[in-house]
């Protein structure tokens, strides 16, 4: 039984369009990253925002999903986690993005078997990935944390651990600008 917390509240300004709900293969970018979650976690947290009714509305009857409404989304990404992490009920639980459909589902189970560090990252230091696997316990620290603050700096404190995968395993993979949409239709033909 684990958790994944996928914020997805955000404007999209850098994309022009709102990411959530941009076709991809047959479906959404949010669609798939939420299915390819669903292949290891037992329950997927989607932090609404801008334009949350329709995301509510959507995922409304599905028992697996459980769309929470940050009303000050605004704020930054932070305030978005924090929201969503709130609604965590699992001992561990996974971050990732919507607007990261290409993460390979396999690699949820293999930061899963990770049994050491409180913070288990797919990627290296200095590109860390995503999804990234959290001790429940660090949630009192992370809902405390002043807005400002960026989560690396309190996931990143030398006690966490590194899988070092590579970029194929889609870890890196988040599309956030129209040319990087474009290229990623082209992998759907």
């Amino acid at each position: 039984m684990v958790d994944c917390v996928i914020p997805a509240a955000g404007l999209s300004s850098r994309m022009g369009a709102w990411k959530p709900m941009l076709a991809y293969c047959d479906s959404t970018l949010l669609d798939v990253a939420i299915e390819h979650a669903l292949v290891f976690c037992s329950r997927v947290i989607v932090v609404a925002g801008y334009r949350a009714d329709e995301l509510v509305q959507r995922y409304q009857h599905q028992p697996h999903i459980l769309v929470v409404v940050n009303p000050d989304y605004q704020q930054g990404m932070l305030s978005s986690i924090q929201k969503g992490i709130a609604a965590v009920t699992s001992s561990r639980f996974f971050i990732t993005h919507a607007d990261m459909p290409c993460i390979d589902p396999q690699v949820f189970t293999l930061l899963s078997q990770m049994r050491h560090g409180r913070v288990v990252f797919p990627g290296n230091k200095q590109q860390t990935g995503h999804p990234v696997l959290i001790d429940a316990a660090l949630i009192p620290r992370i809902l405390a944390l002043p807005i400002t603050v960026k989560m690396k700096q309190v996931l990143q404190t030398g006690e966490e651990q590194y899988l070092q995968l590579d970029a194929t395993s889609g870890i890196y993979h988040d599309i956030d600008t129209p040319e990087k949409y474009q290229q990623l239709l082209r992998t759907c033909k």
